[in-house]
């Protein structure tokens, strides 16, 4: 296959997700990280109200108008994370065979008021209590459940619950802090996705304009409906991301892609929740199944984490990201890196420094296929439309292919339909330009006309030839409707530049 000259401004076609922190919120750090080839900015709603993003968004928005760069936003739920409570000094170190209460009462965590004094506990009689941020926890803990702690490097035991209490026994000691997270495998939880605080989180983003809305733990397509339900009845066409890190979320699979908008596969939970050599296994099985239903997918947590200290990530990294787009990842997220890391941008640029250096491998592989789609929830007429006019582009050597999209359903068919064309999606909605930038080597586009191809063409041909893009000779293939009452994209037109 003929390699393409065209270099947009970011030329890997993996997407980049960058979480928004301390570390980059001022407009001149976030303009940095658009250039070196952020595509979509996260904020996390659990570090901040609405209060606190309002100004972050506001920065966000600056920074890509300044820049020229179009980017979206994902506005990340905190969904029902059970966080412990606070802790005397912010620290404590518990040793095997410790005993630890789970008080339903906000009593103040450390050694357990009940305990012995020390002057006539032996060693192996240590005990501690804690309180978290869930107060059904006391009542959905069982003899024999495993509470995991500090993203799973401390392991305790349950051997008994009260009506107040739940006696735990630590199995895999080590160090824990205020407010990190407590994980259940394994234990079903009735505290729901959509809490009170993530409905209210979930209005604002509706009303601020918000691209995505990431849907965190979740268990059942049901979850995410009602997600959807409530940011239409405000308005909002903002597209739903469920985030997979639960067991229930692995067992449902194929019902909760159909029923969202995107996926994350949100490893840092999932690796604590499922058994974590099964992690890997399941990221290639949740990539796939997005893939053939069409739906975008993100790969998130620790991809380049030693780079929140270091300027070079580790080899083991590097190989994680690469295997990430082998799999067929739409995108990589980072998260500590550029929140709160000391080398943000240098994250980002080695992410796509990696996705360059693996891309290439990608297209050796057999050319694509038509899949059978029958019974999904996709446009047939669309499909077969975009595939044909990737494989056209590829066979006529075409520099460029241009998609006009309404909605944005067409450029994400190109896109997962995986030609390695460079390709421009257009549209007259800001907000599909937007949702754009998360789909897998689109490059959005504004300002371009899009009721006749003919002045569409025009524009494109202008623009390129002006970037040194184009020149006599060359080919572009544009995929657009032809006006007729269908509700498909069905018109593929060859444009050849004089």
């Amino acid at each position: 296959m003929a390699q393409h000259p065209f270099e947009p401004p970011r030329p890997s076609h993996t997407k980049i997700v960058a979480t928004v922190g301390p570390a980059c919120d001022t407009k001149q750090r976030l303009a940095e990280l658009l250039v070196a080839g952020v595509d979509v900015f996260r904020v996390n709603m659990a570090h901040g109200k609405p209060a606190d993003q309002e100004p972050r968004l506001a920065t966000i928005r600056a920074a890509s108008e300044e820049t020229g760069h179009l980017v979206a936003v994902l506005a990340d739920l905190a969904g029902p994370k059970i966080r412990l409570g606070e802790l005397p000094g912010d620290e404590l170190t518990l040793d095997v065979d410790d005993t630890v209460y789970f008080l339903r009462q906000a009593e103040p965590a450390g050694q357990d008021p009940e305990a012995p004094p020390d002057s006539e506990r032996s060693p192996e009689q240590t005990v501690h209590s804690l309180t978290t941020n869930y107060a059904p926890l006391v009542d959905e803990l069982q003899p024999g459940d495993r509470v995991m702690l500090a993203d799973g490097t401390v392991s305790l035991e349950v051997e008994a619950a009260t009506a107040d209490r739940a006696r735990c026994r630590v199995v895999q000691p080590g160090l824990i802090r205020s407010r990190q997270g407590v994980n259940l495998p394994g234990v079903k939880l009735s505290a729901p996705a959509l809490g009170a605080e993530d409905r209210e989180n979930a209005i604002w983003a509706a009303g601020a304009g918000i691209d995505f809305v990431g849907l965190s733990f979740v268990r059942s397509p049901e979850e995410i409906r009602a997600l959807k339900a409530l940011l239409a009845e405000h308005g909002s066409r903002a597209q739903v991301i469920a985030k997979i890190e639960k067991p229930e979320a692995v067992e449902r699979l194929e019902e909760i892609v159909e029923a969202t908008d995107g996926v994350m596969v949100a490893r840092g939970d999932l690796g604590v929740e499922i058994d974590i050599a099964r992690v890997a296994v399941e990221q290639k099985r949740i990539i796939a199944e997005c893939n053939r239903r069409r739906k975008p997918v993100i790969v998130a947590t620790q991809m380049l984490d030693s780079m929140q200290h270091s300027r070079v990530p580790t080899r083991a990294e590097v190989a994680d990201v690469a295997n990430a787009i082998l799999d067929g990842t739409d995108a990589c997220m980072l998260s500590g890196e550029t929140a709160i890391g000391r080398f943000p941008r240098q994250a980002v640029e080695m992410m796509h420094r990696i996705a360059l250096a693996t891309e290439p491998l990608c297209r050796e592989g057999p050319p694509a296929r038509l899949p059978d789609l029958k019974g999904e929830d996709i446009n047939p007429i669309t499909e077969a439309t975009v595939f044909a006019a990737g494989r056209m582009a590829e066979e006529l050597d075409a520099k460029l292919v241009v998609v006009a999209s309404a909605s944005g359903s067409t450029a994400l068919s190109m896109a997962k339909n995986r030609h390695w064309v460079p390709t421009i999606g257009v549209s007259d909605s800001p907000e599909t330009l937007r949702r754009i930038c998360l789909y897998w080597g689109m490059i959005p586009m504004a300002g371009a006309p899009t009721v006749e191809s003919h002045a569409l063409l025009e524009h494109v041909t202008a623009w390129a030839r002006s970037q040194g893009v184009l020149e006599g000779g060359d080919r572009i293939v544009l995929v657009a409707g032809t006006g007729l009452k269908v509700t498909a994209h069905n018109m593929i037109v060859v444009h050849e530049l004089e």
